[in-house]
């Protein structure tokens, strides 16, 4: 109750009753009468106040200034432009006029500069926004790119283990010869399965150019059978599968012209093992 008596002894519901609100101020005062019927009350009374004095002091217009005031309506009668909005009070025995023009440009300055604060907001918010996306996405692209190839490095050794298992393959260590004291590498062969399998993640050759590539050799009979092509390079890692043979006495690697020989060059022999 100490609240409504302070808000109502204010001046703010006689400055409603006269216009002088603006009017985020005259929806508050509105907002007020309907929620409190004491407030209600006091500008209902405020209004009538007004009315009466209003009344008892109004001044009749003298003869000439209404045919005035009526001449120039009738003239100006198309053209509402001439007539700004007004607000008529009676204060002091006086007819005041008040503009609201003004309070409504003030009112549309503001509404505008606060929608341009706004949308300047809503920019900086979504450029924010986009470049966190962007900043995600990258991430989730480094992740993907690290789950291939942790992926690749469990199937390899998942490889590894079942070749190790399989007790079909016997495992052929080939050594350096005198082109490549330190060369090795080693074969899996499975004769009953007819496959050949090189461990390129232990093979220790010289990096060949690109104009050269080691081919793999299978002795049988002693007549050389090509088994395909590769590089020490780019085949750094896991196994790598030959073409199928069903038996061999030896396995020997030569370096030949990139894509291979027809027979092997005995010269550039870098190891040989026994089957």
């Amino acid at each position: 109750m100490e609240d409504l008596k302070a808000y109502i002894e204010s001046g703010i519901l006689e400055l409603y009753v006269l216009g002088d609100l603006t009017p985020a101020e005259r929806l508050q005062v509105e907002d007020m009468a309907s929620k409190h019927p004491a407030i209600k009350a006091e500008l209902d009374e405020i209004e009538r106040s007004m009315e009466l004095y209003a009344e008892e002091n109004a001044i009749e217009p003298s003869e000439n200034l209404r045919s005035r005031i009526l001449g120039s309506l009738l003239t100006n009668f198309g053209d509402d432009n001439n007539f700004p909005s007004q607000t008529h009070v009676q204060r002091d025995n006086v007819v005041v006029m008040q503009p609201n023009s003004q309070k409504e440009t003030n009112f549309y300055k503001y509404a505008f500069a606060a929608c341009l604060a706004l949308l300047i907001a809503s920019a900086v918010a979504l450029y924010n926004l986009y470049n966190r996306l962007n900043d995600t996405n990258t991430q989730l692209n480094a992740m993907q790119v690290q789950n291939q190839h942790f992926s690749t490095t469990v199937s390899a050794k998942d490889n590894e283990l079942n070749l190790l298992r399989d007790t079909s393959y016997k495992l052929i260590h080939l050594k350096g010869t005198t082109k490549s004291p330190e060369s090795i590498m080693t074969v899996a062969f499975s004769p009953s399965k007819q496959k050949v399998i090189i461990d390129m993640a232990s093979l220790k050759l010289p990096a060949n150019d690109q104009t050269h590539q080691y081919q793999l050799w299978a002795l049988v009979g002693g007549k050389p059978v090509d088994l395909g092509v590769f590089d020490a390079t780019t085949d750094s890692s896991g196994f790598k599968n030959m073409k199928a043979i069903a038996a061999a006495d030896a396995f020997a690697v030569t370096l030949e012209p990139r894509g291979g020989s027809v027979s092997p060059t005995l010269s550039e022999m870098v190891v040989l093992g026994k089957y």
